[in-house]
């Protein structure tokens, strides 16, 4: 296979020089990822691969570990489809989440990737939900990638419309889809997005049909399916791993097992884009690092008082910020605490006062 068919470029090409891979090392893909085994897919095909002990010492959190979507520089084995990582390429897109539980650990759910579908259901019970949604495109935009709203199910749902307006509502200029998987409905409309060398992943809870979507868009029955749990509608899991797939058109999908707890990782910058009606707000606020959250002057919270701007939107802006302020003090006590970071600091403010013009050390 063309390593371009999977995304190659000349920026990932540098890379690749410029992380100085010692002779037989070759540049692959990762398509699958579970339980720290790897499977690649490189020009000479599959290979199954782990790192490497020196990648293994060197990392400092489990995000510095590949992921699906990663390209990696691996040492093939002669003789055998096996391979060492050496090395992970640098990210052009980082789709992350805060690891489940207690841990303020960053977990990556898909790298280097174009497009996420934020796929909802129109099956009834939880799988539509707007707050949901405004949490994905928080974490979509703070990967880099871009995100599209997809409303499966269609078939189960007789006026989608309201949906829809629902959905447009909280993912202001994003686009929304309305797909059936069953049918095929709609789905034309999404292939537009996965052409050659483009990687879509999809995300979502359990049940809202992802895997239903790559079945229909590959044109085969590659990953399983169940229905929802007639109770209450709720997804059961049938994905347990992330995995990359090559469309036979070209372009590669991802899917990625129902997330039941999506907690931001990034910074009080990530929600930029989510909200522009609070961002266009905020710029009449009396003082410019104005919070929205007591500040005199705010025009923010004046409009939220009056009725001009929804309430719904306004309180989960405030539990979005609030939960990245609390985030990144958990953070900084963690970067605090780690030893390998801390020499980090250590190094930098060192190599700073031997390259300071008004150094006194020698070099």
């Amino acid at each position: 296979m063309e390593l371009a068919e999977l995304g190659w470029d000349t920026f990932l090409a540098e890379s690749f020089e410029a992380a100085a891979a010692g002779a037989g090392c070759v540049p692959a893909r990762v398509i699958r990822e579970e339980r720290g085994l790897y499977l690649l897919l490189a020009a000479l095909g599959e290979l199954s691969a782990q790192v490497s002990g020196a990648f293994a010492h060197g990392a400092e959190s489990t995000a510095d570990y590949p992921a699906v979507g990663d390209w990696v520089v691996c040492a093939p084995v002669a003789g055998a489809r096996t391979a060492t990582i050496l090395a992970v390429l640098p990210r052009k897109s980082c789709f992350r989440r805060k690891e489940p539980g207690a841990r303020a650990e960053e977990q990556v759910v898909a790298a280097n990737v174009d497009t996420v579908f934020v796929v909802s259901g129109l099956d009834g019970g939880r799988n539509f939900n707007v707050r949901r949604i405004e949490r994905y495109l928080v974490l979509c935009r703070d990967s880099g990638a871009a995100p599209v709203c997809v409303l499966n199910k269609a078939d189960l749902c007789a006026e989608p419309d309201g949906f829809v307006k629902e959905a447009q509502a909280v993912a202001i200029q994003v686009p929304v889809h309305v797909v059936s998987a069953l049918t095929g409905a709609g789905l034309e409309a999404l292939t537009g997005y996965a052409g050659p060398g483009r990687t879509v992943a999809l995300l979502g809870p359990s049940g809202v049909g992802k895997s239903a979507l790559i079945n229909a868009l590959l044109g085969a029955e590659r990953q399983a399916t169940a229905a929802v749990r007639p109770g209450d509608l709720r997804g059961r899991h049938t994905t347990t791993r992330r995995e990359l797939f090559v469309l036979p058109a070209g372009g590669m999908l991802i899917d990625t097992p129902g997330m039941r707890e999506l907690q931001l990782w990034g910074d009080a910058e990530s929600v930029r884009g989510t909200f522009p009606e609070i961002e266009a707000l905020a710029e009449r606020c009396r003082f410019r690092d104005c919070r929205h959250m007591g500040e005199p002057g705010c025009a923010v919270e004046a409009a939220a008082a009056a009725g001009t701007l929804d309430a719904g939107r306004y309180e989960s802006y405030r539990k979005l910020q609030k939960e990245l302020a609390h985030l990144a003090r958990r953070r900084d006590v963690r970067h605090r605490a780690n030893p390998k970071a801390r020499w980090k600091d250590i190094s930098k403010l060192v190599r700073d006062l031997h390259t300071r013009p008004d150094s006194k050390f020698e070099t």
